[in-house]
């Protein structure tokens, strides 16, 4: 089933291949060092003395977290930093279903398929650091920063006043602390998890169409990349790596045979079933920091991918009215608080 482009989070067409931002240089050469000047929190508007405001787009993987994002961000002259810890890396645009530059609207997008997983894997603290340096800069533009992903040790590293890179705080080595280091808007885009499911399915089968596998065999067909992946790090870790990681070293010629079929559609399962639990995993963090006094305004999306997945009447309306509207006002009302 094609997933209409009106909710869905923007998957590729055959006829555009990405081309994220690249670095001439290493960015980790660029980043922070540990204990260096520009560790210290950089979270006051130097012109007020007031914590610097953000937004933060939060929710499990395929909940249309980058299509509300360019929404907000059109509309209140904002600028995307991404929190998705694979889609920070250069490389498996499709794997890892990043947004493509045509469907951005203009919208600049910071961290952003521009490191390179190869110069090492970006860590809680170091993902800190560097919003640290982005964030100062777009409000000195007066723009507003949104950060836009799933991966919520990203987001709880990023705006907590304390941060312990030592601690997990979402498997039980440390807590979740409500003390912030910036002036904080939440929304939490929510669908059911039975409707969720269903769908995640759905779009992997979309994304092998767009070519997924074949930019998977890509990757494979890298010099020493077939001999040694294991223990992978950074975009290695991207779900449909590890899952194909078998087929690839066992079928590197395309002959068409029984078994070869088999290993696939088992790769393919896999990559659903991971999928979904991602997403369990990632609702989980989220009640977890609401639970902790995450001041998190959740926005039901769940009748909207309904009405995509039966492909109903009126599906964008039902996005706008029960998604998109509801943000734009808690978004205009922390503005003018």
């Amino acid at each position: 089933m094609s997933i209409p482009m009106s909710i869905n989070p923007f998957p590729l067409s055959h006829s555009h291949k990405v081309s994220v931002f690249s670095a001439s240089k290493p960015l980790r050469q660029r980043w922070p060092r540990m204990g260096s000047a520009t560790s210290t929190p950089i979270a006051t508007d130097r012109r007020n003395g007031k914590k610097e405001k953000i937004v933060v787009v939060m929710g499990a993987t395929g909940t249309g977290k980058s299509k509300l994002s360019i929404d907000l961000a059109t509309r209140f002259g904002g600028e995307i930093i991404n929190s998705d810890k694979m889609q920070v890396y250069k490389g498996l645009d499709i794997t890892t279903n990043k947004i493509p530059p045509h469907e951005r609207r203009g919208v600049p997008h910071h961290l952003l398929g521009e490191l390179d997983s190869e110069d090492g894997e970006l860590t809680p603290e170091e993902f800190r650091q560097l919003g640290e340096s982005i964030i100062p800069d777009i409000t000195s533009r007066k723009k507003l920063p949104l950060i836009v992903g799933g991966s919520n040790s990203l987001v709880h590293a990023l705006v907590v006043e304390k941060f312990d890179p030592e601690s997990n705080v979402f498997d039980g080595s440390g807590l979740v602390s409500s003390e912030l280091r910036y002036n904080c808007c939440f929304l939490w885009v929510d669908v059911s998890f039975m409707v969720l499911s269903e769908y995640l399915s759905k779009r992997v089968g979309d994304m092998l169409d767009m070519g997924m596998f074949e930019e998977l065999a890509e990757f494979f067909d890298r010099p020493g990349e077939s001999e040694n992946t294991s223990p992978r790090t950074g975009l290695g870790k991207a779900i449909g790596v590890p899952e194909f990681e078998r087929y690839f070293k066992r079928y590197p010629s395309p002959v068409a045979d029984p078994v070869r079929k088999s290993a696939y559609e088992e790769a393919v399962r896999k990559i659903k079933d991971n999928t979904c639990q991602l997403a369990k995993q990632q609702i989980g963090k989220i009640v977890k920091l609401r639970g902790a006094g995450w001041d998190l305004r959740r926005m039901d999306a769940t009748e909207a991918f309904i009405a995509v997945m039966t492909s109903a009447e009126g599906r964008s309306e039902i996005w706008e009215k029960q998604v998109l509207e509801p943000s734009v006002k808690i978004v205009k009302a922390f503005l003018e608080e």
